[in-house]
């Protein structure tokens, strides 16, 4: 990629990514821009994540989003929504399959951020959702992140009252947690 040339990766989330309870610009992905202009990168993040979303709403709007954008990589921070409304994990799995599929037949890259749910939906239900994302990464080739908010749940001042959303003093740390799995893809 030339350095006159900007390369695009997109975000396709849900209110992590979005940046619920909080101004945009405080945001992970706002702050993953910033840092790649002070490092003189050419690669930019395009966020076209909305809170609530689901694995069916990314699936519905990605082939026009990737029209849209012809992004190198994309970023599926999806499926959190999905488990809090007691999907079936199958569906959640087959949706991300979809996505990656369309990720690949683009030509960019995909990569999941896993995500996790409370424990009150039982350990059975928890265990699955967890698992759903390394198995459509596995299945996939998709690149794969770990849940990074273990590291913010252990302070009240790195994650909102509602238990599930990071504060904005927590978007730096959530942007550290993310750039070694990005940047090799870069």
């Amino acid at each position: 990629m030339s350095k006159d040339r900007t390369a695009a990766i997109l975000v396709l989330g849900d209110s992590i990514s979005a940046g619920y309870g909080m101004n945009i610009e405080d945001g992970w992905v706002s702050l993953m821009n910033q840092t790649l202009i002070q490092r003189e990168s050419n690669w930019r993040l395009i966020n076209a994540s909305v809170s609530g979303e689901t694995t069916t709403g990314g699936l519905y709007r990605l082939p026009e989003l990737l029209q849209e954008h012809s992004p190198q990589i994309v970023v599926l921070e999806l499926g959190g929504n999905d488990g809090l409304r007691g999907y079936p994990t199958n569906k959640i799995l087959n949706n991300l399959l979809a996505m990656t599929e369309l990720v690949l037949n683009a030509g960019a890259k995909p990569v999941i951020i896993t995500m996790r749910i409370p424990p009150n939906y039982g350990p059975r239900y928890t265990r699955g959702c967890e698992a759903v994302f390394a198995e459509a990464a596995k299945q996939s080739g998709a690149a794969l992140v770990p849940f990074l908010f273990e590291a913010l749940a252990v302070s009240d001042d790195l994650m909102q009252d509602d238990g599930i959303h990071p504060t904005a003093k927590a978007q730096p740390i959530l942007v550290e947690g993310f750039l070694p799995y990005l940047e090799p893809l870069m």
